[in-house]
């Protein structure tokens, strides 16, 4: 074609594409039945079978092929050209039949290797209402396992970026009207102003779009893999009427969330009132859009002596000002414990161990706890973990505290072994340190749904809140958590910092949790070192913001 440009008219739509270079700009329409060619004039057939490592041109030739298909909306031919055949010819066919997708134009970018970058402009009709959608995505080319043919690697995120495994690409009239979230004092919450919020906000809808009296529109939505997770609006074609939502949720102290967890990657950030379990903030940076801050299960190192803390007082076996022997190394089930950097504190009492995170010192005292089953009462019927019944209003996973014996009840006297949690839990158990009394989370109303609150079996005796709480402040103002909880004012904070090491991992999960006045919150970053290193100040960020709101 010597880089001149060939031109086909397909259903009244002109279509080009570019010669010379290889690729070209393809294009799809929405009123052809696939049968006509729409190719814009030229397909290059992929390459033929072979072994070893795919080359690049073999590579540029199957990408080549596949845009062409896919342009031409020809599912059965495009699928063939992937290593899923069955996956990627219902994803191409639904695209323009269920993502209402009535034009398209593919531009592929430049070749790295085997992968081939491309933008998309299309327009998504419904009902005579037509939006434009752009977005850029990616293919990798892979050789057949059995076929020996270079194969498009199918992933979902071909079609759309956002797409993950099992999802779909869907368009119409969603289940759920919209709803406006608004926080407790009215402000309106969206997902452009607090991006984290977004999922969040999705399942609101979903949970409660239906009840509130709003009326539908016509969106473009991601549709989930799991029946209960919530539809992810990528586009609004056609506005509805939505019904207003009021959260527990404060904007100023989720903007200081957000702001908190921009600075580390895969952090998340919670913080609740200590009275009455409202949560004011919810924050999470992950690749993956997952809630971790809500949903996560990661073992939350020594920010869980808290509630061990709590245990041994409560059962006469410790006390603040008892002596606490914190040595370099102590032995329980067969399996040796020591500190960070093989520390120790001669003649130290328990409030410095706890302010110090002395490991030692916790599994010293397994052998005067005669019950294997203490550390999970504790967790269970004073600080309302594991009870697997809270009901925030959204999805919410509920902390683990397994009865273990031997080394593994020692590792989990340190917030290891087989206990999880995320840092709604934490939040909530320093929450219940700081006031003495359990009280569940709560995102929106239970007066919205009449959904049933968690109780817990008892109340935290005043003498353990009160050691509890003395305890915390050291570790704010002289231990771990001091350099942290530095830029927190006043007298009236406590925190604990924890490390938590994850196979395979090259550092340690970051936690810290602390609580200024009447707010608790907790952070946990993934592979973030230290406690007081990433999350402490993630915290303290969010406390700051708590105060002055």
């Amino acid at each position: 074609m010597n880089g001149a440009t060939k031109g086909a008219i397909v259903g009244g739509v002109f279509l080009a594409m570019l010669g010379g270079a290889g690729y070209g700009v393809y294009a799809l329409v929405g009123d052809g039945d696939g049968k006509d060619g729409g190719k814009g004039g030229e397909t290059t057939a992929a390459a033929g079978k072979g072994s070893g490592p795919v080359t690049d041109k073999e590579a540029a030739q199957t990408a080549k092929a596949f845009f062409a298909a896919w342009a031409a909306g020809d599912a059965h031919a495009a699928a063939e050209l992937t290593n899923n055949v069955q996956a990627a010819q219902s994803a191409v066919a639904d695209y323009r039949a269920k993502a209402y997708v009535s034009k398209a134009v593919i531009t592929p970018g430049t070749q790295t290797g085997t992968t081939i970058p491309f933008a998309v402009a299309a327009e998504i009709t419904y009902e005579g209402a037509t939006k434009p959608l752009a977005y850029e995505s990616k293919l990798t080319v892979v050789r057949g396992l059995t076929s020996g043919k270079p194969l498009v690697d199918w992933q979902p995120s071909v079609i759309h970026p956002q797409l993950q495994k099992d999802e779909k690409l869907r368009a119409g009239a969603p289940a759920a009207p919209p709803v406006k979230a608004v926080d407790r004092n009215g402000e309106e919450l969206s997902a452009e102003k607090y991006p984290s919020l977004r999922q969040v906000l999705d399942q609101l809808r979903q949970t409660y779009g239906g009840k509130l009296g709003g009326k539908t529109g016509a969106e473009l939505w991601i549709e989930p893999a799991a029946q209960d997770a919530p539809k992810r609006t990528l586009l609004t074609l056609a506005e509805g009427e939505p019904s207003t939502l009021k959260t527990y949720l404060d904007a100023k102290v989720q903007a200081a969330a957000e702001k908190a967890v921009a600075k580390y990657p895969e952090s998340s950030v919670v913080a609740v009132q200590t009275g009455n379990g409202h949560i004011l903030a919810v924050a999470n940076n992950r690749k993956d859009g997952f809630n971790a801050a809500m949903e996560g299960r990661r073992a939350p190192g020594s920010t869980m002596k808290v509630v061990t803390a709590a245990m041994l007082i409560d059962r006469g076996q410790a006390a603040a000002d008892r002596p606490a022997e914190c040595t370099k190394e102590a032995s329980w089930g067969g399996r040796s414990f020591h500190n960070l950097n093989n520390f120790e504190l001669p003649g130290a009492n328990f409030a410095t161990s706890f302010a110090k995170s002395c490991n030692t010192a916790f599994i010293k005292q397994i052998d005067n706890v005669d019950d294997d089953a203490a550390l999970a009462k504790e967790a269970r019927e004073v600080f309302g973990l594991g009870l697997d019944n809270w009901k925030t209003g959204i999805r919410s996973t509920d902390g683990q505290v397994p009865e273990a014996k031997g080394a593994e009840a020692a590792a989990e006297y340190i917030g290891q072994g087989r206990i999880t949690m995320n840092p709604l839990n934490v939040a909530s158990f320093t929450a219940t340190a700081r006031s003495g009394v359990f009280h569940q989370p709560l995102l929106v109303s239970p007066e919205l749904d009449g959904r049933p609150i968690a109780q817990a079996a008892r109340q935290m005796k005043p003498s353990v809140q009160q050691q509890l709480v003395r305890m915390m402040k050291l570790t704010a103002t002289s231990g771990t958590a001091a350099q942290a909880m530095s830029s927190v004012g006043g007298s009236d904070k406590g925190a604990k910092t924890g490390s938590a090491e994850v196979d395979g991992a090259g550092s340690p999960d970051s936690w810290f949790t602390g609580y200024s006045g009447d707010v608790a919150a907790a952070a946990m970053v993934e592979a973030g070192g230290h406690g007081g290193d990433a999350a402490g100040p993630m915290v303290a960020t969010v406390l700051n913001a708590s105060s002055s709101s």
